[in-house]
């Protein structure tokens, strides 16, 4: 049976099939969209309030800023500060691809604005290296071929390190529980648990 016919057990009204009706959902929000933009050419957008200078403390370096209240500390670490490394994913707290560290924890940048950050420490996937170097579990990630695509390896680099820096020598059980914010779409998690383990290890032997 085609995934166009009204089974009776999708919820659409009768007559409509599913297609028809997200067809219908998604042109009424982009007409509201459409018409919820202002008329006037370079108008800000709607709830667009004056930048704001704001310091922020970012792998050991203070960063002043322009930011707008709105903005969140991903957008700012990318399109502000150049700090790539922090990557977009779903910008709605589910994926872990933009973690980074706050006072060295593990947290959502798409979900923090960047006002918040003010007065904290912030560390992105730039500030584990030293220099050129990569830092252990940077190393550990590499060793034991933890990624495939990539795409939310630089998360998840950096959710290992807050990890390790609670708990130097996490359990197999441990590792999983403070991973499990950070998806991987490609499915690595035994190589990422394995570099979380391996990173437990290098970082004794680094002292770090």
């Amino acid at each position: 049976m085609g995934h166009d016919q009204n089974d009776g057990k999708g919820g659409c009204p009768q007559g409509v099939s599913r297609r028809g009706f997200f067809t219908a959902v998604g042109a009424g929000a982009l007409g509201a969209a459409t018409l919820g933009r202002s008329q006037t050419p370079g108008a800000p957008p709607a709830g667009a309030a004056e930048p704001t200078k704001v310091t922020l403390r970012v792998n050991g370096r203070a960063h002043t800023v322009l930011a707008e209240p709105r903005w969140t500390l991903l957008f700012v670490l990318r399109e502000r500060l150049g700090l790539t490394g922090t990557k977009v994913g779903c910008e709605r707290g589910e994926c872990g691809a933009c973690t980074v560290l706050l006072d060295g924890t593990p947290v959502y940048a798409c979900m923090m604005l960047a006002l918040e950050a003010e007065g904290h420490e912030v560390t992105t996937l730039e500030g584990l290296m030293n220099g050129e170097e990569l830092g252990p579990v940077q190393q550990a990630f590499l060793q034991e071929d933890a990624f495939q695509c990539g795409y939310c390896t630089p998360g998840q680099i950096v959710a290992a390190e807050g990890l390790l820096r609670a708990n130097p020598q996490p359990t197999l059980e441990e590792i999983r529980a403070g991973m499990s914010g950070n998806l991987c779409r490609c499915g690595t998690y035994a190589h990422i648990f394995k570099a979380v383990k391996k990173a437990s290890e290098l970082k004794k032997v680094a002292g770090r």
